[in-house]
């Protein structure tokens, strides 16, 4: 996993504090602690399970069925932080979509959507219409390398736009999500945030310099 403080992956053993059971089920904390030496923080999940599992020698070992997980501390996203390149309009709903994701994966995806949607209709000038079309259409330009073909299209079919066609039609809409949806719709924007402005000013940075160089050897700048 991601340390959701200092950003390193890390294996780390879980501790299971047992809370006891209501009427919503049973209720437990799982803990981590970060073994980068220059974070060393935990990080906490409240989670709503079923079945416990048999006590071990350590105590309490979990669930054999998650129903709800939520991480509670740190209180913030895993993600990186957005690109400085990347615009406000863009940013926004990214960083918004980012920071409900634990609480709310469905949320986030509906937010993650719309921005997606407002990504290719700004840099990519597809045609107006649902997101399943418009992926379609940046998709046949050729514009995309394959490997960022390959990634968006996945948002179609992990998304299942054909059992939720409102997901393409409508979509900020909070609507149902698969198994990693959420979380593959902001790996997708992170991807298209490099591409169509970080990569670009990068080149640019680049380009001047050498026309720099150029010049002060007395010769004409790149065309």
């Amino acid at each position: 996993m991601r340390c959701p403080h200092c950003l390193v992956e890390f294996v780390s053993e879980v501790r299971w504090i047992d809370l006891g059971e209501d009427k919503d089920g049973h209720w437990a904390i799982e803990k981590y602690e970060c073994p980068n030496p220059k974070c060393g923080k935990y990080v906490i999940y409240l989670v709503n399970g079923e079945s416990p599992l048999p006590i071990g020698i350590w105590g309490f070992r979990g669930f054999d069925s998650v129903k709800k997980r939520i991480m509670v501390h740190p209180k913030g996203s895993s993600r990186p932080p957005v690109p400085t390149d990347v615009p406000p309009m863009f940013a926004n709903d990214y960083t918004e979509a980012c920071l409900t994701l634990s609480d709310s994966p469905t949320a986030s995806a509906a937010l993650s959507r719309r921005c997606l949607q407002n990504l290719l209709r700004e840099k990519a000038n597809v045609k107006y219409g649902n997101l399943a079309d418009e992926i379609e259409e940046v998709i046949s330009s050729g514009t995309l390398p394959s490997y960022l073909v390959e990634i968006i299209d996945a948002v179609r079919n992990v998304g299942n736009f054909a059992a939720h066609p409102l997901k393409s039609q409508k979509t900020g809409e909070i609507l149902p999500v698969e198994p990693t949806e959420a979380e593959w719709n902001l790996s997708v924007l992170e991807a298209l945030f490099d591409f169509y402005f970080v990569l670009p000013e990068i080149v640019k940075e680049k380009r001047a310099a050498l026309d720099k160089k150029l010049k002060e050897a007395g010769k004409k700048p790149m065309k």
